[in-house]
């Protein structure tokens, strides 16, 4: 999974609009190793990284943050 980190237009997927934070592809959408890479790179129009790869270690980073409801005495 790889998330945006610079707002870009894809123009391979009729120009939709990625804003930074959101996960690409977008469901639905299937896409080359070669545009990933293209993406993640600079050698696209923009000249900059668009995409970073997420790590699977961040799902359960946030899962570790979820505060437990505290426990009453009866």
């Amino acid at each position: 999974m790889y998330k945006v980190v610079e707002f870009f237009h894809d123009l391979q997927d009729g120009g939709h609009a990625y804003n930074p934070g959101d996960t690409f592809p977008r469901d639905g959408v299937k896409v080359s190793d070669e545009r990933i890479a293209e993406l993640a790179g600079y050698a696209n129009r923009r000249g900059m990284k668009l995409i970073e790869k997420v790590e699977k270690v961040e799902k359960a980073e946030k899962a570790e943050k979820v505060v437990p409801k505290k426990r009453t005495r009866k």
